[in-house]
């Protein structure tokens, strides 16, 4: 009887044992995705804070933890393009540059790998649709229009596939909101090379698809959010859209100033001059205490809020004096902010109705390299039709 009960004894210990066993392997492969997705999270928000270096090191720990998943890879490649874009030093960009490739390459080449396994793995797909995104901005800075035939061949095949596979994830609408609202914004033959292997533009549904992946979405919701603020207060002409984003992001990461800058031209924007120029003087006095990345690179984007604010109040000799100083960095990464200088002056001259000299401030914003975008787009109506400022209510 005693060696029949320590039998019974000793098999309930080993199931207990084995239950045990098998729950912690449970918890750890549970754990594994959570960790990954955690790694992930917490680089973007560090990306975002401009804390380039700690968000490298975090999305890495996601590449160790599962180096076969291409998302890692993708996320590397979003990241050293942010980098690439934000670069004050050639040096620098053709660092990010290296690596960003790099990083495409290893996504493109495990997500192939999965759907081969797995013709129905979504993750895949979406992985290897933001790669190839972030490759295609790349080779649209760069005007590598082979490379942009050969990148959006697939886009949105792996888009609509990934959506199919997961209509929860609302991170996919960022990526085809994108690509929806700014094809038509894009110059003629790179256009052309996109919306032939893409699809057509549609405005209006790329602002709902972005809206929606600001609202729901997870890894991309920020990046979605700093997108409308964009397009709603450059494109769009309503900075009442655009002002809850851009405040919320300033809120979330003060340290990075595009969204400060994106604030300040916001209110301005709104007549709420009181608080844009307080926007402003909080932007010159990190600047002038050298508090990075506040450097004094940024001083002509400065010189840009400061001109906007006063040409929205009206005062245009004194904002002509900012305008004018931008003018004076002719840096690479300072092209946008040159190119909106001159169609700044090109609009006070056209207030002034000195319709050539107007011209030429709209041709000379034409001809900047790296100016592309809406301050080009301007330039290009101002130059059909003179501007002329709204009536005051």
């Amino acid at each position: 009887m005693k060696i029949k009960t320590s039998k019974i004894l000793l098999l309930v210990l080993c199931s207990l044992f084995i239950i045990s066993v098998m729950e912690t392997a449970t918890r750890a492969a549970e754990s594994q995705p959570n960790q990954f997705h955690s790694y992930l999270r917490q680089g973007i928000d560090k990306a975002f804070n401009l804390e380039a270096a700690d968000a490298d090191v975090l999305i890495k720990k996601a590449v160790e933890l599962e180096p076969e998943n291409p998302t890692g890879y993708a996320y590397l490649a979003m990241l050293h393009l942010f980098s690439y874009e934000m670069s004050f030093e050639q040096s620098d960009r053709n660092t990010n540059q290296d690596a960003l490739l790099r990083s495409v390459k290893e996504a493109i080449a495990r997500g192939e790998k999965r759907i081969k396994n797995n013709s129905q793995d979504s993750q895949a797909y979406f992985a290897m649709a933001l790669a190839k995104i972030a490759k295609l901005q790349w080779a649209i800075h760069q005007k590598r229009y082979f490379i942009i035939a050969q990148e959006t061949s697939n886009i949105w095949d792996y888009l609509e596939k990934a959506k199919g596979g997961n209509s929860q994830n609302y991170d996919t609408y960022f990526l085809t909101g994108l690509l929806h609202y700014h094809l038509n914004n894009l110059s003629g033959v790179i256009r052309f090379l996109s919306s032939a292997f893409i699809i057509s533009g549609n405005r209006q549904k790329g602002l709902q698809e972005l809206e929606l992946a600001a609202q729901k979405g997870d890894l991309l919701k920020e990046l979605a959010q700093a997108e409308l603020s964009a397009d709603y207060l450059n494109f769009e002409k309503q900075p009442a859209k655009a002002l809850p984003f851009a405040q919320e992001l300033n809120k979330r990461f003060p340290n990075n100033y595009n969204f400060s800058f994106t604030l300040g031209n916001t209110l301005a924007d709104l007549h709420l001059f009181e608080e844009a120029f307080d926007i402003a003087k909080g932007i010159e006095k990190n600047i002038q205490a050298g508090s990075s990345p506040f450097l004094p690179k940024l001083q002509p984007r400065y010189n840009q809020l400061m001109g906007r604010i006063l040409f929205n109040q009206g005062e245009y000799d004194k904002s002509m004096e900012y305008f004018q100083n931008v003018l004076n960095d002719t840096s690479f990464y300072n092209a946008r902010t040159r190119v909106w200088a001159f169609v700044r002056l090109g609009m006070i001259q056209d207030i002034h109705k000195q319709r050539k000299q107007a011209e030429e401030y709209y041709l000379k914003a034409l001809e900047v390299e790296g100016g592309e975008g809406a301050a080009q787009i301007e330039a290009k109506k101002y130059l059909k039709i003179p501007y002329a400022p709204p009536a005051k209510s």
